[in-house]
């Protein structure tokens, strides 16, 4: 089986897994995702196999409906990566780039991508959690989890440890404090970095309306 044939499967694969997944953690983030990972990817000097693999992989079981178990996911795309016959220095690869992507909280200490590869899948996740499509992920997981929207009475919290961000409470709409507006400023390549910048400006253009809105300013 070529490369090309691999990330067919998996992508198939992907989307028998996650197809109808209401939470915005579905296949067609997990599509989108892939697409970003492509388009910045070519201006960058990396491997497209890992990056698309580890793209098309990186949600494949996410710790969030785990309990918090950051192992599930990578150990699944190993057990699907080996099923296809992937080389083994490819296969470390992308369970690398999967176990260590994931924003861990706004005060928690920061371990950069180890690889370009990374840094790129890292970045086409992030820009899928800001803009249009990050706001209504952001609202659509906090419906899913049964999260108020809004509470004036109940500040953003920023979070300094892993487990004190993956247990957060909040509304969704701190999510936005504690994370997406914190993620232009995380990007790794200058390509995400441009597209970053409109989809945050988009963000706080919203944030304001729906403020204003909340209080019958407007």
């Amino acid at each position: 089986m070529n490369k090309q044939e691999i990330i067919q499967k998996t992508s198939e694969y992907a989307k028998s897994t996650l197809a109808g997944e209401g939470s915005g953690h579905d296949w067609w983030h997990v599509y989108r995702v892939w697409k970003n990972g492509v388009h910045i990817g070519k201006d960058e000097e990396v491997d497209m196999f890992i990056v698309e693999l580890a793209c098309l992989l990186h949600d494949i079981s996410d710790w969030k409906f785990n309990d918090g178990d950051e192992t599930v996911g990578p150990k699944l795309a190993r057990e699907w990566l080996q099923k296809l016959d992937v080389d083994e220095n490819a296969i470390s690869h992308v369970c690398d780039i999967i176990k260590n992507m994931s924003f861990k909280g706004a005060k928690t200490k920061v371990t950069a991508m180890q690889t370009k590869e990374g840094m790129v899948v890292q970045d086409a996740d992030r820009l899928d959690a800001i803009g249009a499509i990050g706001i209504g992920r952001a609202f659509a997981y906090g419906g899913h989890i049964n999260r108020e929207m809004y509470s004036p009475d109940i500040p953003p919290q920023y979070h300094t440890t892993s487990e004190e961000y993956k247990n957060a409470k909040g509304p969704t709409v701190n999510h936005f404090y504690e994370k997406l507006l914190l993620l232009k400023d995380l990007m790794n390549t200058k390509t995400a970095q441009k597209i970053a910048e409109k989809r945050h400006t988009f963000m706080e253009r919203f944030l304001d309306e729906f403020l204003s809105e909340w209080d019958g300013r407007s």
